[in-house]
């Protein structure tokens, strides 16, 4: 039978074992079935690394409840209707309690209060927390995981296995916190049926069976006694496994090996620890040797774990060889330092822990990886990035240089975290603009991590807003690092697999610095150059006629329209913002590739400029990321004029609109001399 029908049929036996007597041979086996059951899901759990690894113990938690419950019931049947219960339970009531009724029914009430009160009410209490703080600091994970995809940390199924898991998380805390219920449930039902059990018994076995009250007590409660113990040991140990699993926190190994490699770096603790306990021996009138013994033991474990430590840092401490030092005076040593790097990351002093891999630093690598997402996001190569420290930086920033200009720098303070709310004044600090998105935003202690979560706020951590910040500019510059090498590299990529496509561009004269100057312009306006071939094809075939790199430029974007377009488009619909069809005729008469000069008045062009900027800015503030839509000759002239605003709309052509995209008209853009102010006259 496969696992997938296994279970089913499992939960179907149990409900069948409720309404059929069992015979006492099969219930022996199925009441070592339920302790063996128990011990395995104990053992389970203790070995797990986190909670998410037994994300089926909820209902494995209600399908062993339900199978102890149903055992309750087979033996209650056996018991009251023929005296008897298996071996097992017999055992139980006459060996393990001595067949004693007072003895058994003490030991069970203790078990049920250890269970019912101590791990089951506590396992509950933190399912119930961990739902609730699970789910509110949900937002926060799934933002936090949206920044390290932009800022190319991790890649798109990375980032999809992260969401899984934050949703699988809140899902299992949240179902651990009912399914705890069900163990309560469980304790509550044990003390209903053993009292029936010996009420019942008594009963039959004084009023059907004649038996005297001592004699039905002998035989009816010893049985009763012992079904409540086998029913409920087996209970304790499925209690005590969900209180484990709901308060296991992720760990690189197993329980038990996590306990012991954390205090083993407890050396002291267990030497005055044994001293205390040795010493309690000598108190007059307690036992000298149970205290001596452990407290001897304690001190020696204590002493062998100072040991080890000292051995430790003895061998941390001895030094590498000292790596020769190259001659500063070396003309390759002085030609490699006086190179300008195409990018450049400078750090302060006190940041250089993010890229020292000893205390926890990943920014190297975090680094590597934004180049693979440039890469694979624009077709672009990015340089190597340079990284160093600079004493100059103030405390806690960071510079970003390109081609040796310093183009943006930030903050990010040691011991701190970046928190982006709502309402940021519950949290201590200055507020500050976050570098990429301009939110306002506060750097607050490490140790306020968790509260912002709680509360919902998005927590990034310092590596990720270096690395975000580094991406940014890198997509605003992409234009300025793609070099003629990077280039030739291209071109020879393109040969290794559609050589006829080289060959065009040679038959053609297409040199290479032409090339070059096509592909910073498509990146210059944010148009990957990933679809080479194509690029290449285009720029072969229209060089021939084309007058100018622009003319070739133009070219391209038409025969890359739908990937252009895809890039704005939203849910298949692309927001546009359009020109009044006089105002356009006009600008294409003065703007246009065939005009001799510019027509337009200085000022009249500035507020046309103006209304663009004001509708995009009106059409973001409604929830749209609007593109301008023009005529072909505009598009070249008005890209240009737009450049000198901060966030201008992208500008296309109606060439440029795929046929796969559907379009949402936000803004018209009109001649301002002819629109009608408030007192009826004309501006």
């Amino acid at each position: 039978m496969t696992a997938t029908m296994a279970l089913p049929a499992a939960v179907v036996g149990i409900v069948v074992m409720m309404v059929i007597p069992v015979p006492p041979a099969m219930l022996d086996m199925l009441l070592s079935l339920n302790i063996a059951v128990a011990v395995l899901i104990l053992l389970a759990t203790l070995n797990v690394k986190r909670a998410l690894d037994l994300a089926s113990f909820p209902s494995l938690l209600l399908v062993v409840t339900l199978f102890r419950l149903g055992l309750n019931v087979s033996t209650t049947r056996l018991i009251l209707g023929r005296g008897e219960a298996g071996d097992v339970i017999s055992a139980f009531g006459r060996f393990v309690i001595g067949g004693s009724v007072v003895v058994g029914l003490v030991v069970f009430l203790i078990l049920v209060v250890i269970q019912f009160v101590v791990i089951t009410n506590g396992a509950t209490r933190v399912a119930e927390v961990g739902a609730r703080f699970t789910l509110d600091a949900m937002p926060g994970k799934q933002m936090a995981i949206d920044a390290d995809l932009n800022s190319g940390v991790i890649d798109d199924f990375e980032a999809t296995r992260r969401r899984t898991e934050v949703a699988s998380e809140a899902d299992f805390y949240g179902a651990m916190d009912g399914a705890s219920k069900f163990v309560k449930g469980d304790a509550i039902a044990a003390i209903v049926i053993t009292a029936i059990n010996l009420i019942g018994g008594l009963v039959i076995g004084v009023v059907q069976q004649g038996m005297s009250i001592g004699e039905a007590g002998s035989t009816y409660s010893l049985l009763t006694v012992g079904d409540g113990l086998v029913s409920q040991i087996p209970a304790l140990l499925v209690s005590i496994s969900s209180g484990i699993i709901v308060t296991r926190a992720t760990g690189t190994s197993d329980l038990g090996t996590d306990v012991a490699n954390e205090f083993a770096r407890q050396s002291r603790p267990f030497i005055v620890g044994g001293l205390v306990v040795a010493g309690l021996g000598l108190v007059p009138g307690l036992p000298f040797l149970p205290f001596a013994l452990v407290g001897a033991g304690a001190s020696a474990l204590g002493y062998r774990l100072a040991q080890n430590d000292l051995r430790d840092e003895a061998a941390a401490e001895v030094e590498p060889e000292p790596a020769p030092v190259a001659d500063p005076d070396d003309p390759a040593t002085l030609q490699r330092s006086i190179r300008v790097e195409a990018v450049g990351l400078e750090l302060a002093a006190d940041m250089v822990d993010l890229v020292d891999p000893a205390r926890g630093g990943d920014l190297l690598d975090r680094v590597r990886a934004l180049r693979r997402k440039i890469a694979l996001e624009l077709g672009l190569v990015m340089p190597a990035v340079r990284t160093r420290d600079n004493i100059e930086l103030p405390s806690g920033s960071y510079a970003i240089l390109v081609h040796g200009v310093e183009l943006a720098q930030g903050i990010a303070p040691p011991g701190k975290a970046l928190v982006i709310a709502d309402d940021l004044s519950v949290f201590p600090g200055e507020q500050v603009v976050e570098p990429v998105f301009g939110l306002p935003a506060k750097w607050v202690p490490e140790s306020h991590r968790i509260q912002a979560e709680s509360l919902g706020a998005t927590v990034v951590d310092r590596a990720s807003v270096v690395t975000t910040h580094l991406a940014e500019i890198a997509r605003q510059n992409a234009a300025e690092l793609i070099g003629r090498q990077d280039v030739k590299n291209l071109l020879d990529m393109v040969r290794e697999s559609d050589p006829a496509v080289i060959d065009d561009l040679g038959s053609g004269d297409v040199a290479l610095p032409q090339v070059q100057r096509v592909l910073q312009q498509l990146l210059r306006e944010q148009v990957p150059i990933r679809d080479m071939v194509r690029i290449l094809e285009v720029i072969g075939e229209a060089a021939r006629g084309a007058q100018s790199s622009d003319d070739l430029v133009e070219a391209v974007r038409e025969v890359l329209a739908p990937a252009i377009t895809e890039r704005y488009a939203r849910d298949g619909s692309l927001p546009v913002l359009s020109f009044d069809p006089l105002l356009e005729r006009e600008l294409v008469a003065a703007l246009g590739v065939e005009a001799a000069s510019t027509r337009l008045d200085a000022g009249h062009l500035q507020s046309i400029l103006d209304q663009i900027r004001d509708l995009a800015v009106r059409a973001e503030g409604d929830g749209h990321s609007p593109v301008l839509v023009c005529s072909p000759p505009l598009r070249r002239p008005l890209s240009r004029m737009l450049e000198g605003y901060d966030n201008p709309p992208p500008v296309l052509s109606f060439r440029e609109i795929g046929p796969q995209v559907q379009i949402a008209t936000v803004g018209t853009v009109v001649d301002p001399s002819t629109v009608i102010d408030a007192t009826g006259g004309t501006q």
